[in-house]
């Protein structure tokens, strides 16, 4: 699911230094922005110039951007910088802000300056400060320097993380904690009044009824996209496609929540109940679930919050996964296991195919287990977590790398410095599972911590 966030653009001027100029970088900023596609509001509607150069300009622009419902607020200083409206138009607003200007020229033949970008930006950074504002910066560059393209885009992933907690989000807790997974007991009251995360109970005796009731209605859809799915998969111990049947009417209900309490993950209840019920394992289920939306299994509910993060960094452009950190490298000390099941099949190796076949830890007569092994790239993880009313992220950065097979779904990750990643996680408030997606994002998650109050970044590496 494409999360994008809309972002505000909020040219600054001022009186003195070239208008003209200060217009030009204007119009470049908004072709660059549309030719990224980047989903922005600006000005132009609500100022003669489409630019903020005066006081009296701040209740306008204000109200504009709030009617827009903007996610996050850049002030580009283009001439100079009117550091006063600029101060309170991002503490009216109380959005992730951005403070850039382009690169000043050297002076004319005459001595005289077009501009005084730099100069401006001190000037609001303090005002910024002095208000209160908490905001990011890229550093002061040209705007065909590749620190300006790479800055916004990290900024915009960091506002669409950070604002997982500040405009909140709702997890479908289906089922309830499994008894004996006590790593897994959260403070969901806390959840609700530091971070706006709010869970809504799912009955897991109405979801068997309701996927039962969808098995008996819509068997031949069912059937022909399980012989479908049997042409590229290996299917293993089902006597009959009766359990695929379950298999997609489970995800069809999944669906059908999500879209009616507006959720954006799940955290289930993988066994033992759902399972005898329906008389096989769900994780293909969660694994095309988890192609939209984020799972947190084994009722994980802090896990489902570091999968929502993971994919907001991504702007929802591919989904996340959570998986277990398991066991170390047998050859190479800064190498882990990354593994469990249930993974995305776009994750999937493309040397691969899918594979259903029974637990290989749990003596269970049932199948349904999903076994591929993941695909090669660089990869973030991160770990929402706490206890005692601290909360903590811990964010890293890896990269495939070869390593013995085994079953379920797995990826082996290297990483700079396993032992002290070690130490970190173990010393908590972290427990083994953490969300993995491939891509460089570690730097966007870290920065949205700056804005979320209660939050305390650990960074593995």
């Amino acid at each position: 699911m494409k999360r994008k966030p809309l972002l505000g653009l909020c040219p600054i001027g001022k009186f003195v230094f070239s208008h003209e100029d200060a217009m030009k970088y204007k119009k470049i900023l908004q072709g660059k922005l549309t030719d990224w596609d980047i989903d922005f509001v600006d000005l132009e509607s609500v100022l003669p110039d489409g630019m903020v150069r005066d006081q009296k300009h701040v209740e306008p622009v204000v109200e504009h951007f709030k009617k827009a419902g903007i996610d996050c607020l850049f002030l580009p200083h283009c001439n100079f910088g009117t550091e006063g409206a600029a101060g309170m138009i991002a503490r009216k607003l109380d959005v992730p802000t951005l403070l850039w200007g382009p690169r000043d020229e050297a002076p004319l033949a005459d001595g005289t300056r077009l501009r005084d970008s730099l100069c401006g930006m001190f000037a609001t950074s303090k005002v910024l400060r002095k208000l209160g504002v908490t905001f990011s910066y890229i550093e002061n560059c040209s705007i065909e320097n590749d620190k300006f393209k790479d800055g916004l885009d990290m900024f915009l992933r960091a506002a669409n993380v950070a604002n997982v907690f500040r405009k909140g989000t709702r997890i479908g807790l289906l089922g309830q904690r499994i008894d004996f997974f006590w790593t897994t007991i959260i403070n969901e009251s806390e959840l609700l009044e530091k971070f706006n995360i709010e869970i809504q109970p799912l009955d897991l005796v109405t979801f068997i009824e309701n996927v039962k009731t969808r098995v008996a209605e819509n068997k031949e859809q069912y059937d022909a996209e399980a012989e479908a799915f049997r042409q590229h998969a290996v299917v293993e111990h089902f006597d009959s496609n009766e359990p695929l049947w379950k298999i997609y009417a489970m995800r069809d209900e999944m669906f059908s929540l999500a879209e009616q309490h507006d959720l954006e993950g799940f955290a289930t209840q993988d066994f033992t109940s759902l399972v005898d019920a329906m008389e096989t394992y769900d994780y293909y289920t969660l694994s095309m679930v988890a192609e939209r939306y984020a799972i947190g299994c084994e009722a994980d509910i802090h896990g489902c919050i570091s999968d929502i993060l993971i994919r907001r960094a991504m702007l929802g452009e591919a989904p996340g996964w959570l998986a277990d950190v398991t066991v170390r490298h047998p050859e190479d000390d800064n190498g882990v296991l990354l593994w469990h099941c249930g993974a995305p099949e776009s994750m999937m190796h493309t040397a691969e195919q899918v594979r259903l076949g029974k637990h290989w830890i749990l003596p269970s007569p049932l199948a349904g287990m999903t076994h591929f092994k993941l695909k090669d790239g660089p990869i973030t993880v991160c770990r929402f977590d706490g206890d005692t009313g601290e909360y903590k992220l811990a964010i890293g950065q890896g990269e495939t790398m070869a390593g013995p097979n085994t079953l379920n779904n797995y990826v082996w990750m290297k990483v700079n410095d396993w032992p002290a990643w070690e130490h970190k996680l173990m010393q908590g408030p972290f427990i083994h599972h953490m969300a993995m997606s491939y891509g460089c994002y570690a730097d966007a998650i870290i920065e949205a911590t700056r804005y979320i109050p209660g939050l305390t970044p650990v960074e593995l590496d």
